[in-house]
């Protein structure tokens, strides 16, 4: 059976040009479509595109369903059906106003990609997932050893990782020239942080308290006085590999250079957790800490905003929707405090405001 379609491979290379050149699409973000692609085209026997019919879509559904995820044995989550047949309808979208292709697809066809609404439902579900408290990531910093340069540096990272709820792509790429410890900041510049979106902006410290501050400090200063590191050199530099005494290879120190992925960072995190005594949590879960802090102690609708500003977030509502949920316990102690009697006007103002916030942000409707 063929394994390759050179005109389908041409396409495909036109599609990839106009999802990031047309459409602002990152590498990562392309690669899925690809996934989604090859796998379409693999379930077909590699046809061409030009003799796609919606009889083959309603086929590659009936596919989905009785595949297995190769890692975990069970049968593949909605939400990954879901985004593969959402990147193929839009593909064979665009594939149907394309010379060549517009008289042999319909712009219709294309919809057969759409799974039932139930499952868009359950593809699209918000589930709670599990959140490090505060109290917990003090105890992971606390935890890691800081003898060796690597773990002086694995343990900084971290440190201000809490402090600011930086992705770890821009953790990856900082420079000491970002870093002002006088103001309590960092600044996120787009030309060289890799930040979402490629957005440039500030971030201040988060008053998180423990020893996560003297720790970012103390690290600046050793790279600064000790290992004689300038500004432009990495924040957060990767491990250097050489030979070990018996032969083999193994870290043996730090390299002037950034990492190239954030694979390392994960592994650090990991490594750090599970010394710690506690369940793996990414990187990115440190914005959720972050954005629940905020909400205990933000009391006014600025204060809100400007923490949400502070984690990169341009509206408001962003900071509500996507990480803003109440955890069930907690939501659970809300709802059973609402009965009791006090003077809730300075809440409700709060309140007020901040709704008339998010009502703004959806153009007054729901």
């Amino acid at each position: 059976m063929a394994k390759h379609n050179a005109a389908n491979t041409r396409i495909k290379r036109e599609y990839f040009d106009y999802l990031k050149e047309a459409m602002r699409r990152d590498e990562a973000s392309i690669d899925q479509v690809a996934k989604a692609l090859s796998r379409f085209e693999a379930a077909t026997g590699y046809k061409d595109f030009k003799k796609f019919h919606r009889e083959q879509a309603k086929a590659f559904k009936h596919r989905l369903d009785k595949e297995t995820n190769t890692r975990t044995g069970k049968p593949l989550a909605r939400a990954t059906v879901h985004s593969t047949l959402s990147a193929l309808r839009a593909f064979f979208i665009w594939l149907a106003g394309q010379p060549g292709y517009k008289s042999r697809i319909a712009y219709a066809d294309a919809d057969y990609f759409n799974l039932s609404e139930k499952d868009v439902r359950v593809a699209n579900a918000k589930r709670e997932k599990p959140v490090p408290t505060l109290e917990q990531v003090h105890h992971v910093i606390n935890s890691m050893p800081a003898e060796t340069d690597i773990e002086k540096r694995n343990r900084a990272l971290i440190a201000l990782a809490v402090l600011t709820g930086a992705r770890a792509g821009a953790l990856a790429s900082l420079k000491l020239k970002h870093l002002d410890l006088e103001q309590g900041s960092i600044f996120q510049d787009a030309r060289d942080v890799n930040t979402k979106n490629s957005k440039t902006f500030t971030t201040w410290f988060c008053p998180v308290g423990g020893d996560a501050r003297s720790i970012v400090t103390d690290w600046c200063e050793h790279l600064r006085t000790v290992l004689m590191w300038s500004e432009d050199d990495p924040l957060f530099p990767k491990t250097a590999i050489g030979l070990g005494k018996e032969g083999g290879f193994e870290a043996v120190g730090l390299e002037r250079g950034h990492w190239s992925s954030t694979g390392p960072i994960r592994a650090i995190y990991k490594a750090a957790f599970s010394a710690a005594g506690l369940p793996y949590f990414n990187p990115h879960c440190f914005r959720d800490t972050l954005v629940q802090l905020g909400e205990r102690i933000c009391t006014t609708p600025e204060q809100f905003k400007a923490w949400s500003q502070n984690i990169g977030h341009e509206s408001v509502l962003t900071t509500f929707t996507s990480y803003g949920t109440v955890p069930a316990a907690r939501q659970a102690e809300l709802i059973r405090g609402l009965g009791e009697e006090r003077d809730g006007g300075d809440d409700a103002e709060r309140m007020a405001a901040l709704f008339g916030e998010f009502l703004r942000n959806r153009g007054g409707s729901f």
